[in-house]
């Protein structure tokens, strides 16, 4: 029997000495299996994994949580634990086979609480596993740490990086993030966005891996320009056309805000101007048509956002009428959609003269637009026109930076936020890179790197 327990609870390297089942008042039974490691797996230093002298012993059992049965069965693995003197390390608790060292819970456990919170949402899994979700930010922990101890080792080959901010709290709490273009996975990450932020990301880096790095895509920000001049000079700075378009686009919408306020002004001004009295004859027709007409105006400009945004080609039949509105009745903002569109349909050439001679037109045009707001941005964009011009030639796009940016909030959406940054970070990092989760009795690659993990203690 007491092998029929250790192949199910995937117990290797120890000894069954029993077990027992109990029962609690509210009907909820537990399976407890009292253990020992094997002695070439015991008084084995957490950290180096070397063989050392006790240090002294624990008179109690240690409790570690396993996965529950597929009844719903509790089960507790108990041992008696003890201290070890590492020469190198000091006076430690010595690992056991089954469980991370610090932890309340066994290998099994820590997997497949990772496994579960990376697929779903935070209450549907501390639910099923009946454990706090805090519980499981530190299996996440624990488990990033057992797959990838090392995590200087993706700083290898890199070539074409990709740096952007994300938020990840109310009240401009932001992370900063470095993404490796070759393959799509989050390279490091850090709370802030600053030039001392990213500089401790390239102050990790040999000169060797620095010299490396060839492309450098984000958006305008200074700080990167900083850290890029200061310690790779040699690299390619890129500016995304997708941050310069959204540029564009808040200019507009700004616009687009300005105008609607006037207009919903004007009417509150008329309304009040034209207001009624008891004994004035009621002859306002006109009066309320004029109304009625700055009421529409302004209406069918706060609604116009989705219309402004889209492509032409993209615009439905009610988008097409409401920008015609738009031209009749406001040409000021119907300036700034066209200047949107031009910078839009000039970023999307392939031919590096081409773009900038339609990025010098589109410069002549904004700002001689008598628009303020496409006046700065034409300054702008002439001030990053080297490093636009260089997305163009080398043909490096932020989008995949964009999609792990939502797949970041989508963790923190499901998570409803982190009390712990680092819990955050590990959960980013095994997230978006192409770790796997070894799940035991699963076969394939996931069995291998359990086996091989195995080996290594």
């Amino acid at each position: 029997m007491c092998n029929v327990l250790k192949k199910l609870l995937s117990v290797n390297n120890c000894v069954i000495n029993s077990y027992e089942f109990v029962t609690d008042d509210n009907g909820v039974t537990t399976l407890k299996v009292f253990v020992r490691p094997h002695k070439h797996h015991s008084n084995l230093c957490p950290i180096c994994g070397k063989k050392c002298s006790v240090y002294d012993r624990n008179q109690h059992c240690r409790k570690w949580r396993d996965l529950d049965s597929s009844n719903g069965t509790i089960v507790e693995i108990y041992s008696q634990t003890q201290r070890i003197c590492c020469p190198e390390h000091g006076v430690k608790t010595a690992s056991v086979p089954w469980a991370f060292s610090d932890s309340g819970f066994t290998k099994n456990f820590d997997l497949m609480a990772t496994f579960l919170a990376m697929n779903i949402n935070r209450s549907v899994a501390a639910q099923y596993l009946r454990c706090d979700w805090h519980t499981i930010m530190r299996c996440i922990s624990r488990t990033r740490a057992y797959i990838e101890p090392n995590l200087k080792k993706r700083y290898d080959g890199l070539v074409n990086i990709g740096i952007d901010e994300t938020s990840y709290r109310k009240g401009h709490s932001y992370i900063t993030v470095v993404v490796n273009h070759d393959t799509n996975t989050v390279v490091w990450c850090a709370p802030g966005h600053s030039t001392e932020v990213l500089s401790k990301f390239f102050e990790e880096l040999t000169q060797e891996q620095r010299d490396a790095i060839k492309c450098v895509s984000g958006d305008g920000a200074k700080w990167i320009d900083a850290c890029v001049k200061k310690y790779i000079p040699n690299a390619t700075r890129c500016v995304d056309p997708f941050h310069v378009v959204t540029w564009a686009m808040e200019c507009l919408d700004s616009l687009r805000k300005d105008i609607w306020r006037e207009l919903h002004d004007d009417a509150k001004d008329f309304a009040k101007t034209h207001k009624r009295d008891k004994g004035r004859p009621k002859n306002d027709d006109q009066d309320s048509s004029k109304l009625k007409e700055l009421q529409e105006n302004a209406t069918q400009i706060k609604s116009s956002t989705y219309a402004l945004g889209k492509r032409p080609e993209n615009l439905t039949q009610n988008q097409k009428r409401r920008l015609e509105f738009i031209a009749k009745t406001s040409p000021k903002l119907y300036r700034g959609y066209v200047l949107k569109e031009m910078i839009r349909a000039a970023l999307q050439g392939t031919n590096k003269e081409a773009v900038k001679e339609d990025l010098q037109s589109f410069f002549w045009k904004a700002t001689h637009s008598r628009i303020t707001a496409f006046k700065e941005l034409a300054y702008k964009i002439r001030r990053h026109e080297k490093h636009i011009l260089n997305t163009i030639e080398t043909g490096l796009s932020n989008a995949r930076i964009e999609s792990i940016n939502n797949k970041i909030k989508l963790f923190i959406r499901k998570a409803y936020g982190f009390r712990s940054i680092p819990n955050m970070i590990d959960m980013i990092l095994l997230g978006c890179s192409n770790l796997k989760i070894p799940l035991p009795n699963r076969g394939g690659s996931g069995q291998k790197v359990l086996q091989d993990k195995e080996f290594e203690l």
